[in-house]
């Protein structure tokens, strides 16, 4: 039902050599590798070496945290090819993008409809290398309100677009679960944090993330659970929080 993990990009200052081995020590299942720093876009060398060492580990690779911003990247040179390659090397089986680079009260119909176009571009180039596209539920882009997303939700269908999911900084619980009920039906991965209001251990977020676990696992589907945010960037802190995140996601086996 669940499985556990760390977004690489978590600890940029560290290798992934180094990453790996936290991983492992912590128990955990696997690592969203980041684009901008551990596996760069279009270095399949790095991605082929970053690869083996994960699976070595016995850890998987869920995604490709690639940080390519649909209908904008393109234009300032990062293109998608190069992300796609990189994610093939890692046999990553989703992308994780962003939807453009604009909120949806800035974006305009014309933004919008440009965000979208790209997205169904890259999403069938994707999925003829059998690789999803999954949006990150991010502020500054269409995803940053849940009624945006589920607009892009409808507007996205038919494709193999899909969605992360992680909880509005600041927000309300209650608009937190609105928003992961309303992505469910295209949820892929969920990112796990606790801000009250700023980085805070994942043992104090335990009553909210028992219950957006009960939410995601009523569809029936696999997906990762992957720590961001750890407090203070510590590596101690890390390892607290994935005992956290072992016992919630643990529950579900």
């Amino acid at each position: 039902m669940f499985k556990n993990g760390l977004v690489s990009i978590s600890f940029r200052d560290f290798s992934p050599e180094k990453i790996v081995k936290m991983c492992a020590k912590a128990g955990l299942d696997g690592i969203e590798w980041g684009g901008d720093i551990h596996v760069p876009h279009g270095n399949l060398q790095v991605a082929v070496a970053v690869r083996e060492i994960t699976a070595a580990a016995g850890l998987h690779i869920p995604a490709y945290g690639s940080y390519y911003r649909a209908g904008t990247s393109e234009q300032t040179g990062l293109a998608f090819e190069k992300v796609l390659a990189t994610a093939i090397e890692l046999k990553a089986p989703t992308i994780r993008v962003w939807a453009g680079n604009q909120g949806s009260a800035d974006a305009g119909e014309a933004g919008r409809r440009c965000v979208i176009n790209d997205l169904c571009r890259i999403s069938e180039m994707a999925r003829k290398a059998g690789i999803s596209v999954s949006l990150e539920f991010h502020g500054g882009t269409l995803t940053d309100t849940n009624a945006s997303t589920i607009k892009l939700m409808d507007e996205l269908s038919g494709t193999d677009v899909f969605f992360y999911w992680q909880p509005p900084v600041n927000q309300p619980f209650e608009y937190c679960r609105e928003g992961l009920a309303a992505v469910l039906p295209r949820l892929t991965n969920i990112h796990a944090f606790h801000w009250n209001p700023e980085r805070r251990p994942l043992a104090e977020g335990i009553p909210n993330w028992k219950k957006y676990l009960e939410i995601a696992a009523a569809d029936g589907k696999d997906h990762y659970v992957m720590l961001e945010f750890v407090l203070e960037d510590s590596e101690t802190q890390f390892y607290a929080d994935a005992a956290i995140l072992k016992e919630l996601t643990e529950q579900y086996d």
